[in-house]
């Protein structure tokens, strides 16, 4: 499939507006060039880059990286024993009466190589589902094993929900069940017979909760609570629904009843180490760190240790400010990593705070680094804005033919846009952990 082009389209408005500006200057044969680049070359490397995947290796084709591999010595490819972590980012792109249209980033890393997969229709389903059906929990995170398991076309989802008698939304809503706690008292065993159907209707809440129909699927989650009102797994994917509900209404009150519905699941999850361990991990997603830090703390001395509780103590230790926590935490996961690439990232994480905590200095230059990365990105958010600020004087002097408010506004603008490019680079730089041998070596 073809990747994002937010980076070409960067590119195809940068080089339009540079070609606008030569127009503007007389420089007409130059800017025609440059004109021509921008809406014929770039579109057209665009179109030709995409990620492949032939069941081992995931592959970044195109010419423009395979010049960037080339200039800089990178990997083009990435096997899928070597991926050490997958998440995946939801992004409200649309709001449509009580529907919500989520667009999905997915974020492939592994032996400093990011592969990152926007969703876009049938062929991201594919290749996510084909990519994270070869990997293990430990490496997913709770949104990408979901995409794992419930991805599904949409217009499939809405006639499976129709053929289980899922009102639409407009009579959810009226009917105040759409919050899933109160409503109408239907007889829904009366039409779901077998235990399949019954698993069948969990399924369904699921895929129309990350096709953004939270309304239905809140109500297939009612349904499907009345028949298993124990089921701690059930439970705990009724909350996360819920809660994304609360938080695209606004409502407090639907917030708290979405932490509670998640204490319920983990007391009802007893010794279930795997839901507990995601259960911490979204408690610290949505803020509730003490819960996280004590689900995780109750899976190490009740349960036995597992990657994804110790990885979630070694986050929780790393906002405490405690080095030494966290080095112990990540030793854990070396130790307990299930794959080969797991317990790579996982010493490459112990590696790195150990010499934080042992090398002032390195600790320093490592805190002044993440201080100017967030002063970059401040910065370039900044110079875009006024960039954007200054179009409104370049078409009313160049309408007007005020030579003063154009030169005022081209002046503006190019400025920000040549400080936005730079710090655009600066901040791919600035990702970068220093690395700890060229403090070595300086010494």
């Amino acid at each position: 499939m073809r990747v994002a082009s937010h980076s070409y389209f960067a590119c195809l408005l940068l080089g339009s507006f540079i070609s606008a500006y030569l127009f503007y200057l007389g420089i007409d044969i130059a800017g025609a060039i440059l004109l021509a680049v921008s809406w014929f070359l770039v579109p057209f490397l665009a179109l030709n880059d995409r990620i492949s995947f032939n069941g081992k290796n995931l592959s970044r084709t195109g010419w423009v990286p395979r010049i960037w591999t080339w200039l800089n010595a990178a990997r083009g490819r990435l096997r899928i024993k070597d991926i050490e972590q997958v998440e995946t980012q939801a992004i409200r792109s649309l709001k449509r009466g009580g529907n919500i249209f989520y667009r999905y980033q997915t974020i492939i890393r592994g032996k400093s190589t990011v592969f990152t997969i926007s969703s876009g229709g049938e062929r991201y389903r594919k290749l996510v589902k084909s990519v994270l059906s070869c990997l293990p929990d430990s490496v997913l995170d709770n949104r990408s094993i979901e995409l794992r398991d419930h991805l599904a076309d949409p217009r499939e989802i809405l006639r499976r929900a129709d053929f289980a008698r899922i009102p639409s939304v407009d009579v959810l809503e009226s009917s105040d069940s759409a919050a899933g706690i109160r409503g109408r008292r239907t007889n829904t065993a009366s039409y779901i017979q077998s235990d399949e159907e019954k698993e069948s209707l969990q399924s369904l809440a699921n895929e129309l909760r990350l096709s953004g129909y939270l309304v239905q699927s809140l109500e297939a989650f009612r349904r499907a609570l009345i028949l298993k009102p124990a089921d701690a797994r059930l439970l705990f994917e009724f909350a996360r629904c819920l809660h994304s509900f609360a938080r695209v209404k606004h409502d407090d009150r639907l917030e708290r009843r979405a932490i509670a519905a998640l204490r319920l699941s983990e007391r009802r999850a007893a010794n279930d180490g795997e839901l507990l361990a995601r259960l911490g991990e979204w408690y610290f997603q949505i803020g509730e760190w003490k819960r996280a830090g004590s689900t995780f703390q109750y899976i190490s001395e009740k349960v036995g240790e597992n990657f994804r509780s110790a990885r979630g103590m070694a986050e929780i230790a790393l906002r405490e400010g405690k080095i030494a926590h966290v080095i112990h935490h990540f030793s854990n996961a070396v130790r307990i990593a299930e794959t080969p690439s797991l317990r790579r990232w996982s010493k490459c994480e112990t590696d790195y705070f150990t010499h934080l905590n042992s090398d002032e200095e390195y600790m320093e230059l490592e805190i002044g680094r993440i201080n100017m990365l967030e002063t970059v990105d401040n910065s370039r958010r900044t110079s875009l804005r006024i960039a954007l600020f200054a179009m409104p004087l370049i078409i009313i002097g160049v309408s007007f033919d005020d030579a003063l408010v154009a030169n005022i506004g081209w002046a503006i603008a190019s400025l920000s846009l040549f400080v936005w490019t730079a710090l655009i680079f600066g901040a791919r730089l600035l990702g970068q952990r220093i690395p700890y041998d060229l403090v070595e070596s300086d010494d």
